[in-house]
């Protein structure tokens, strides 16, 4: 009896551990190709129209459209985005460097964030406006809290395996 309680133990222990390694990796790559597909996105004209209300009312992004067009400063985006995707993705061969894509990504999403605060729209005004979303931009918005925790999470793992290998 006690073998049979001890075996089901061990057996649910290393399940949960196989979960968890999945999931790490999940988290890990599912976050590379968000990222990657979103930044491969704004090459299109469809994606750089689509975050020109997001840049253009933001006190820190509105500046970049005296710079370049719409599609330019998209395309621009497009490279630090994929950038970062594959930055994230060197986790393997450098966790430092990985580290490094996983801190530009926090500082990415937390530029988008701040669009919560700053584009018109995000909350919805049929349902009282805040704390209710608008589905477009509120709630297309919002989920980067999570790819946030994500890129956190990434960055913490990343720089602790990158100082034990010195």
């Amino acid at each position: 009896m006690t073998t049979l309680i001890h075996d089901s133990a061990h057996r649910k222990r290393a399940m949960s551990s196989q979960a968890e390694a999945v999931g790490r990796e999940l988290t890990r790559y599912g976050l590379v190709v968000v990222v990657g597909w979103i930044g491969l996105m704004k090459f299109t004209g469809y994606e750089a129209e689509g975050i020109r209300p997001f840049v253009a009312n933001s006190p820190l992004t509105s500046w970049a459209y005296g710079l370049m067009s719409v599609r330019g400063f998209s395309a621009v985006l497009g490279v630090v985005e994929v950038t970062i995707a594959l930055l994230i993705a060197a986790r393997p061969f450098s966790p430092r460097v990985s580290a490094l894509g996983s801190a530009l990504a926090v500082g990415m999403f937390l530029t988008t964030l701040s669009f919560l605060v700053t584009t018109p729209g995000v909350w919805e005004p049929s349902l009282g406006g805040f704390p209710a979303l608008s589905a477009v931009p509120g709630q297309f918005l919002i989920k980067d809290l999570a790819l946030l925790g994500i890129s956190l999470w990434t960055l913490g793992e990343a720089w602790r395996v990158s100082d034990q290998i010195r």
